[in-house]
């Protein structure tokens, strides 16, 4: 049996100028999302890797998240900052096009509140929206914008 070797990835190389959004590659909302965000980034501000990658899992690592208590959203600038939950989905909404950008208004809110609502949509998000068995794979137009392939 071989053995398998997992490609360590320089956290170093990842794009300063972007921004990353890691998502959970199998849920069908997630990848709703993900495409919403690339059609409304007109800026070109995002990069995208799942939560189940190599990628998404060094990233979490290094940004000291428990996983066991976040499985959704996190938004990570390489060197700025990060944040999760429906922190992570404002500061996004504020950097896209169009009128979704005035979700942005809404960071004023506690946290707390804001992530009870959001909690509840990831805890059904599955039952509503259903799972795939894989991650999706881009389109060749598209695969500049995933860092995990």
């Amino acid at each position: 049996m071989k053995e398998a070797i997992i490609k360590e990835i320089n956290m170093e190389n990842l794009p300063k100028n972007k921004k990353i959004v890691l998502f959970d590659g199998v849920c069908n909302l997630c990848d709703n999302a993900v495409q919403f965000i690339i059609k409304h980034d007109k800026k070109d501000v995002f990069r995208f890797a799942s939560l189940q990658s190599v990628l998404g899992q060094q990233i979490i690592k290094k940004i000291g998240i428990d996983v066991t208590q976040i499985d959704s959203i996190i938004l990570y600038e390489p060197g700025v900052a990060y944040y999760y939950k429906a922190e992570a989905a404002l500061h996004i909404a504020s950097d896209l096009k169009g009128a979704v950008s005035l979700l942005g208004v809404f960071k004023v809110l506690p946290s707390g509140f804001s992530n009870y609502f959001y909690d509840y949509i990831a805890r059904n998000r599955y039952r509503w929206y259903g799972k795939k068995d894989n991650c999706m794979i881009p389109t060749p137009e598209l695969k500049s914008k995933f860092l995990d392939l």
